[in-house]
């Protein structure tokens, strides 16, 4: 594993960025403290930077793939405006128990729709279009997500894709894990996509955002 950005470079980007509200930082411990994989949460700055993009798109819908417990739905629909709304898919049904718990116990119960199940039936069951898309569920299927909400994407929409530099795992050519391998092929192929403008970012395991050309 790489370290994608110095550790003390990390601390210094999360002390100036705006803190959590006590909502988020209750989410963020309880998952630290109630999930063994509570790694796969997205950090403090990375929501923050969800938020930001909810809020820059002025987004009305917003569609999440990987739910978790919560934290990065929370994280977007405090920036939703009244009547906006999204749905999150999640298929653990132990983490949609978590983040549901989490939704019902906030202010934005009524913006969050989670839909538990197959992510790729959820999407195609959706009419769209969705403002903000955040991919950030089994890197294996990174692909098939992708085209499935690529499609359904307002004409100013953004999609914001989690783990694209995997701990830099994607550079170590003796790394033939199969999601390591998904990856580096979907990262390959999404900057050589003709439909659309990409810009990867080193946001704490890399995010890369994607709008339509």
């Amino acid at each position: 594993m790489i370290e994608i950005v110095a550790p003390q470079i990390e601390e210094y980007a999360q002390a100036h960025t705006s803190p959590q509200d006590p909502l988020l930082e209750g989410v963020a411990s309880a998952t630290r403290q109630g999930l063994g994989d509570w790694q796969m949460m997205v950090g403090a700055v990375e929501g923050r930077l969800l938020e930001t993009l909810v809020f820059l798109t002025s987004a009305r819908t917003v569609l999440e793939i990987g739910t978790f417990s919560g934290y990065s739905a929370l994280s977007m629909a405090r920036a939703l405006p009244d009547g906006g709304q999204m749905v999150t898919c999640e298929i653990d049904p132990r983490h949609a128990v978590v983040a549901r718990q989490n939704f019902a116990a906030s202010p934005y119960a009524g913006k969050i729709e989670l839909m538990e199940g197959p992510a790729l039936a959820t999407v195609r069951s959706l009419p769209g279009p969705f403002d903000v898309v955040f991919i950030d569920a089994d890197k294996s299927g990174y692909r098939d997500y992708y085209e499935a909400v690529l499609p359904k994407l307002s004409p100013r929409g953004v999609i914001a894709i989690d783990n694209t530099l995997w701990s830099g795992r994607i550079l170590d050519a003796e790394d033939t894990s199969e999601d390591t391998v998904a990856l580096r092929a979907f990262n390959d192929d999404l900057v050589a996509d003709p439909r659309v403008v990409v810009t990867m970012l080193t946001v704490r395991d890399g995010v890369t955002l994607v709008r339509q050309r």
